[in-house]
C-alpha cells in the first residue's frame, strides 16, 4: 500500500530514530518537509486485511496543527477491520484523543503501529496528508476570489485521504468517522455526495468518541510534532552553520502556536526585515503579518510595467535588425521571445 513516489516504505523495517532518541515515523519525508513541500504518505496494506478481502473496514480522520503559525498542518486517516475497532484500539491499547495523551504515550503507540509483529501493525493501516506552512499560506493569500481558505484545504485533504484508501487502494471501507471544527451537518452532506457508498459520520469531538478517529489523531499529532522538531533543528543549524559549537542549544520556538510566548519571542528575535522567516512559517497568520508590518524596516520597490518597456522592446526586436550581441541575448531567452513575455 506504500506509494514509493510519495513516501518512504512504511513496513519494510522499523522507523528510525534520531541520535537524540526522537522517534521518526515513516510519514516523515525529511527532504520534502525541509523544502517546504506538501506531500502524502500511505502505509502498506496490513497483513490481516491483505489476507481477507471480506474484511469490512472502519476508517477515522482527524488533524493536528490547524492553528499554529509555525509548522505544517497534518491530516491523518486510520483504518482497521470493523470487528477490531473497539477491542484492539480502546480495550487493548487505550487510544484516546491525542490531546489527553502524553507525548511519550503517543510516540509509543506510533512505534507499535510501525513495528512488525505487533497487533496494531498487523491489523491497522494509516495515511497522512502533510500540508506545509508555505503551501497553506500561498493558498490563503491568493488575491480576490482565488483565495484558498483553510477550511477548503482541510476538506480537500480529507477527500484525498479517503479516495487514496478506498478508491486507489481498494480497501473495503464501510464506515467513516471524521472529527470536525466547522458545522458537522454541512461537512457530512458534502462528503456523502462525493462518497455515496460510504456510511459517513461527522461529529465534533469525534476523536474522543470513536477509537479509529482517536488513532488518526495520534498519527497526525506525532507526525506534526516530529515535523516541527525537525524544522526547528534545521533552521537553527542553518543559522549557525559557521559556528557548530552552538548548534546543541537552540532557542526553543515552543509549540508553534501564537498563544505560546516562546513561539512569539522566537518570531520576534528571528525575523528578517525583508524575507521574514522561512518555509516553516505561515505568513498568512495575523501574528506574522503584524510582526512584519511593525518590525520589517526594509522597503522593497518593484519596478512598474512602464519601466520595463526598453527591455520588452529589445527582446521583441526582429533578429534581422539586431546586432550580433543583441541576437545572442535574444536567443538566450528563447527564439520565440514573445512567448517568454506573455
Amino acid at each position: 500500500m506504500a506509494d514509493p513516489a510519495q513516501s518512504p516504505p512504511g513496513r519494510t523495517q522499523d522507523a528510525p530514530a534520531t541520535a537524540t532518541g526522537l522517534f521518526i515515523p515513516p510519514s516523515i519525508d525529511r527532504s520534502r518537509l525541509l523544502a517546504g513541500e506538501s506531500y502524502s504518505y500511505y502505509s502498506s496494506c496490513p497483513p490481516t486485511i491483505a489476507t481477507s478481502s471480506q474484511n469490512h473496514l472502519v476508517l477515522g480522520v482527524d488533524e493536528a496543527g490547524r492553528g499554529p503559525v509555525l509548522g505544517p498542518m497534518v491530516y491523518s486517516a486510520f483504518f482497521l477491520p470493523l470487528d477490531l475497532h473497539h477491542t484492539l484500539l480502546s480495550r487493548d491499547y487505550s487510544f484516546n484523543d491525542s490531546k489527553v495523551l502524553t507525548p511519550g504515550v503517543r510516540a509509543n503507540l506510533m512505534k507499535l503501529l510501525c513495528s512488525p509483529g505487533n497487533p496494531l501493525y498487523e491489523s491497522c493501516g494509516w495515511a497522512v496528508k502533510l500540508l506545509s506552512a508555505r503551501d497553506i499560506s500561498s493558498g490563503m493569500m491568493r488575491p480576490g476570489a482565488g483565495a484558498y481558505n483553510l477550511n477548503a484545504q482541510a476538506m480537500d485533504a480529507t477527500i484525498e485521504l479517503i479516495r487514496g484508501i478506498v478508491e486507489d487502494r481498494n480497501m473495503n471501507v464501510r464506515e467513516v468517522y471524521i472529527d470536525t471544527i466547522g458545522n458537522p451537518a454541512t461537512y457530512q452532506q458534502k462528503l456523502e455526495k462525493i462518497f455515496p457508498s460510504l456510511r459517513i459520520t461527522v461529529a465534533k469531538k469525534a476523536d474522543s468518541l470513536y477509537p479509529c478517529v482517536s488513532a488518526a489523531s495520534v498519527a497526525a499529532k506525532v507526525t506534526r510534532d516530529v515535523a516541527l522538531e525537525l524544522c526547528h533543528q534545521a533552521v537553527y543549524e542553518n543559522s549557525h552553520a559557521e559556528d557548530s559549537s552552538q548548534v546543541s542549544a537552540p532557542q526553543s520556538w515552543g509549540s508553534g502556536y501564537p498563544s505560546d510566548s516562546k513561539c512569539v519571542n522566537w518570531l520576534r528575535k528571528n525575523i528578517d526585515p525583508i524575507f521574514g522567516w522561512g518555509n516553516e512559517c505561515r505568513f498568512s497568520w495575523g501574528t506574522a503579518k503584524e510582526m512584519l508590518e511593525l518590525k520589517g524596516s526594509s522597503k522593497v520597490d518593484w519596478p512598474g510595467d512602464e519601466e520595463n518597456t526598453q527591455l520588452r522592446d529589445f527582446l521583441l526586436t526582429s533578429t534581422g535588425n539586431a546586432t550580433k550581441a543583441e541576437h545572442e541575448l535574444q536567443e538566450w531567452y528563447g527564439s520565440k521571445s514573445a512567448e517568454v513575455l506573455s
